[in-house]
């Protein structure tokens, strides 16, 4: 705590309260009793006591009165203030559990609502550090954020990735800039073995997906002697571990001409560029060109972007999975394996198991379920949040 000054209150409507007394951390605004405490005069970023209808305290929370996630708790304990005591508390507990976890520091060190501090994520790339900031009461401690990481880990750079669209739901600025030190243009990583360049300024995300570190290292060990089509490959971190996990051939396919050139250059810094090949287009359209030319492969990987952003989007997102396992089933040997995953939160793993078995069906195979993969141990999964729980990875052996 850095203040004893009284903190404004923000009440809840009666039996508004159930679901943060119930361990979740978010509050929506149509659950304020704003005839109470009004939304209005609160500045973004600001800081209030939440309280339900009879009274009682249950916490310290970041306000946003635009925002229709309109407060994020932070502290159940607090009544006042919170500040840099509170940020370094649950930065070191965050390190902690990663340097718990992994021999070498690439990783993600802070993973927002299931690390405490909701709207904040930092990505470790050795010496440099990737950070978003994703809510305005984050952004309000943004100089606090970097300062402490400087005092505790001393790194080279960080680079701030504040262009992310869930800012616009904040109504939040978008930018990146580096805010210390000096960030190079490639930053490098190691993952099960692999080395890896990625472009954190510039590329998708801070640069990496470390969610699918223990997928990945399944796949590879499932690769080996096999051909492996990685689809939606960014800069090939399914197919360049596929290759080194013995892999005979691997194609990635992206919509990206530079991602697939990073790719090249990680294949290449592998030493398995002579089994990587490379095609750049939409995905679509490319598993139709090859499944036209006969193409078969013993391993395909299935890693798109979020089809289902907004709940809104259901529909129409359903409907573009079941299109992309569809089409990689034309494209499987006979006895091959599927990885099928998906990063959209409203998406449910039942539902993805149901896509890739109707998949199965209508192209007339069987279906064999090896396994269920959710995110990597550094995207711990906050247990009363289900939406820090968003990634799926079915993988699945194929055959006629």
């Amino acid at each position: 705590m850095n203040s004893t000054t009284e903190l404004p209150r923000l009440q809840l409507r009666r039996n508004e309260d159930r679901r943060i007394r119930h361990g979740h951390q978010w509050v929506y605004s149509n659950e304020v009793d704003i005839a109470a405490t009004a939304l209005k005069p609160f500045a973004p970023g600001a800081q209030a006591l939440l309280v339900a209808a009879s009274g009682r305290a249950l916490g310290v929370a970041f306000v946003n009165p635009h925002s229709l996630i309109c407060a994020r708790l932070l502290d159940r304990c607090a009544t006042a203030a919170l500040g840099r005591e509170f940020l370094r508390e649950r930065l070191e507990a965050a390190l902690a559990l990663r340097e718990r976890l992994y021999d070498r520091p690439f990783y993600r060190l802070v993973y927002g609502d299931s690390d405490g501090l909701p709207g904040l994520i930092v990505d470790r790339y050795g010496a440099v550090l990737v950070v978003q900031i994703g809510t305005a009461g984050m952004e309000v401690l943004l100089e606090d954020v970097v300062a402490l990481l400087v005092e505790r880990l001393a790194p080279a750079g960080i680079l701030l990735r504040n262009d992310a669209s869930v800012r616009t739901m904040e109504q939040l600025p978008l930018y990146t800039r580096v805010a210390w030190g000096e960030v190079p243009d490639l930053l490098e990583l190691c993952e099960n073995g692999a080395r890896f360049l990625v472009a954190a300024g510039s590329g998708q995300k801070t640069g990496w997906f470390y969610d699918h570190r223990e997928s990945r290292a399944r796949v590879a060990a499932l690769a080996r002697g096999r051909r492996v089509l990685d689809v939606f490959s960014y800069v090939g971190g399914w197919g360049v571990q596929a290759a080194l996990g013995g892999a005979s051939a691997v194609c990635c396919i992206d919509s990206s001409q530079a991602a697939l050139e990073l790719a090249a250059r990680n294949a290449e810094l592998n030493g398995v560029a002579d089994r990587l090949t490379l095609r750049c287009g939409n995905a679509f359209d490319e598993l139709q060109a090859l499944s036209a030319a006969g193409e078969r492969f013993d391993v395909v990987v299935l890693d798109p972007p979020a089809f289902i952003k907004r709940r809104r989007d259901q529909k129409s997102g359903e409907s573009a999975y079941h299109r992309l396992n569809r089409a990689a089933m034309e494209l499987l040997a006979d006895d091959a394996i599927l990885v099928s995953a998906s990063c959209s939160m409203h998406l449910p793993e039942q539902s993805l198991l149901d896509i890739v078995r109707g998949a199965a069906h209508h192209a007339g195979r069987r279906l064999q379920i090896l396994g269920f993969a959710g995110q990597a141990s550094d995207h711990p999964v906050h247990p009363a949040i289900p939406e820090t729980r968003y990634l799926k990875t079915l993988i699945a052996r194929v055959q006629r």
